[in-house]
């Protein structure tokens, strides 16, 4: 069941901006062309197009979205893992529905996709695998980056790399926060890779959890759980 506060076309709380509403460059906007993974869910190539109903934002952050993906130098690898790796920390369905493809398009194995959704040992992979992965967790999780993971990551992707590395992890935050406030919703023919996250066990490797907030189905579809903070997760620089 759709929340009351959903729009329906927008499949969020916010309403698409009508067009006659926009400036010359917001109508300019709408013809962009749509982002690959936006072709999973119809509600994300009209949400994404807009930035959640703000064409202004729309306009301004698609440049350095682009540069992040494509021009930065990353390689399609490790930037679906690091978009994987900070929706899985986040616990945002929506943006692992959008990249759970386009990480196994990039070459990403399935046991690596569970791993990161698993939070599972990462200790027998690939040494750059392991490093995103690990800066996904810290970041997000820990809120605290070792001196191990980052001396690995510095002598792996270099000072500039690294930096974009972080910054598009940051920039794929800012779209989960955005996501979150505005109750995005999920095409229901979508929601597969979402209802396989949602069923991981997130709280395998974390001790004693005071406070949990279970997937509620048709009431939150892009968070899994939410977990409190107060406790520490184990495994993170794992």
């Amino acid at each position: 069941m759709v929340p009351h506060d959903i729009d329906p076309e927008s499949g969020c709380r916010l309403p698409l901006p009508k067009r006659d509403e926009l400036d010359a460059d917001g109508q300019r906007d709408l013809r962009q062309p749509r982002r690959p993974e936006w072709r999973f869910d119809p509600r994300l190539a009209r949400a994404g197009r807009h930035s959640i109903a703000q064409p202004g934002l729309s306009r301004h952050s698609r440049p350095l979205n682009r540069y992040l993906r494509q021009e930065a130098g990353l390689g399609g690898r490790v930037r679906e893992l690091a978009i994987l790796a900070t929706a899985r920390e986040l616990d945002n369905q929506f943006e692992w529905a959008a990249h759970e493809p386009e990480a196994l398009r990039e070459g990403i194995s399935v046991e690596i996709i569970e791993i990161v959704k698993h939070r599972g040992d990462v200790s027998g992979l690939d040494e750059a695998d392991a490093v995103v992965i690990r800066l996904g967790r810290e970041i997000f999780g820990a809120r605290n980056v070792s001196r191990d993971t980052f001396a690995r990551a510095l002598h792996l992707f270099g000072r500039a790399k690294l930096v974009d590395l972080v910054a598009l992890m940051g920039n794929y935050a800012t779209t989960a926060a955005l996501l979150a406030a505005f109750d995005m919703q999920l095409d229901p023919a979508s929601s597969r890779c979402c209802l396989r996250l949602m069923e991981s066990r997130t709280d395998e490797r974390i001790p004693s959890i005071t406070a949990r907030r279970v997937y509620a189905p048709g009431r939150h579809p892009h968070r899994v759980v939410a977990l409190s903070r107060r406790c520490p997760r184990r495994g993170t620089s794992t």
